[in-house]
């Protein structure tokens, strides 16, 4: 660290300036003065200073004045100011404490006293200087460990998501071309709404792969059946939604609460027709509405064991067809919208 002082001195007496150098001059400071207040302001603009000995009785802009404008400055504010002066009542020196200086020294000086306390106050400010920078350095550290820490979290949220995603898997007809189609449009879409950021969309991308986590509660010949369901198979198979809820409703971390939204509400629908809450409209969460739409998609348009795929067009159509009953009727727009994207998306 630089251990050389710069100081400006301020007083409209040339003669006291140069005392006050000769006597500090033996400490190899760097002097810098000014015989007036207003100078003063404009050389701080300049340069900068560890220590300010400033006069009080000056003509057009007494100390008190200049203190005040140093302190009232964000550049300035933290430097120390001795005043230099004749007056040694207790209502100046208490008005020029109440400024902000740091001390004062009266005239004629001292020798022994001027060196003691400008040597005390320059060590006092560097110290502080060094301060402020260890914290800033320490401060840094925190946040850079804090950010890593939460990137190690947010990756080990991912990789349970993605331990927990194999094992459904293989316990049902969802295959992980499927799970990644849904999350590619899911992101998509979030990308697209203008209420969602980039954030947003990220969480949604990965939070959404856990849609369908709750089959693994599922009887194993009902998830694989191939003809349609009874009414009493198909009522199990809904309790895939609540199962999951009940397994993820509990957890702290951001994505898995965001993948217990979706996996909860991916068959709400828009007109509260859907489980397992009946939810309707704005009431089902926005990752809900997001993954319904494109579970349904990917669905329709590949093949399953009970049923046939379907053209990309097709399924479009019955997508626009059930715009405000099944779907939320602004994500409906943006999918119209941007067909191409969704297209590509379905047929990698």
């Amino acid at each position: 660290m630089d251990l050389t002082y710069n100081i400006l001195i301020v007083d409209d007496v040339s003669d006291n300036i140069k005392v006050a150098m000769n006597i500090l001059e033996e400490n190899n400071y760097n002097f810098s003065f000014t015989m007036s207040g207003k100078q003063a302001l404009d050389i701080v603009k300049t340069k900068q200073f560890d220590l300010i000995l400033l006069d009080v009785m000056m003509p057009d802009m007494n100390g008190f004045d200049v203190c005040n404008a140093l302190k009232n400055d964000f550049s300035t504010k933290d430097i120390p100011i001795i005043f230099l002066t004749a007056k040694a009542d207790i209502d100046s020196i208490t008005k020029g404490f109440d400024l902000g200086a740091v001390d004062y020294i009266t005239k004629p000086f001292h020798s022994s006293e001027l060196i003691s306390r400008v040597s005390t106050h320059l060590e006092l400010y560097r110290s502080k200087k060094v301060l402020e920078q260890n914290n800033l350095n320490l401060n840094a550290k925190i946040k850079y460990s804090q950010n890593r820490f939460l990137s190690e979290l947010e990756a080990t949220q991912k990789e349970i998501i993605f331990m927990l995603t194999e094992v459904m898997e293989s316990s049902s007809d969802e295959t992980g071309r499927h799970i990644k189609r849904v999350a590619s449009i899911s992101e998509v879409l979030a990308k697209l709404h203008n209420s969602l950021n980039d954030e947003d969309a990220l969480t949604i991308k990965y939070a959404s792969s856990l849609h369908d986590i709750g089959k693994i509660t599922i009887s194993h010949d009902i998830l694989h059946k191939p003809g349609k369901l009874t009414e009493e198979e198909f009522c199990e198979m809904k309790n895939h939604t609540s199962n999951a809820h009940k397994v993820l409703k509990n957890s702290k971390r951001k994505l898995i609460q965001a993948g217990d939204i979706i996996a909860h509400q991916h068959h709400e629908k828009w007109n509260g027709k859907g489980y397992p809450q009946g939810l309707k409209g704005d009431d089902i969460h926005i990752y809900g509405r997001i993954v319904a739409l494109a579970d349904v998609l990917d669905a329709l348009t590949h093949k399953r064991i009970y049923k046939d795929s379907w053209s990309f067009e097709k399924a479009t159509q019955y997508i626009i067809e059930h715009k405000g009953t099944q779907f939320d009727p602004y994500l409906i727009e943006l999918f119209e919208n941007n067909l191409d994207i969704f297209k590509e998306i379905i047929e990698e």
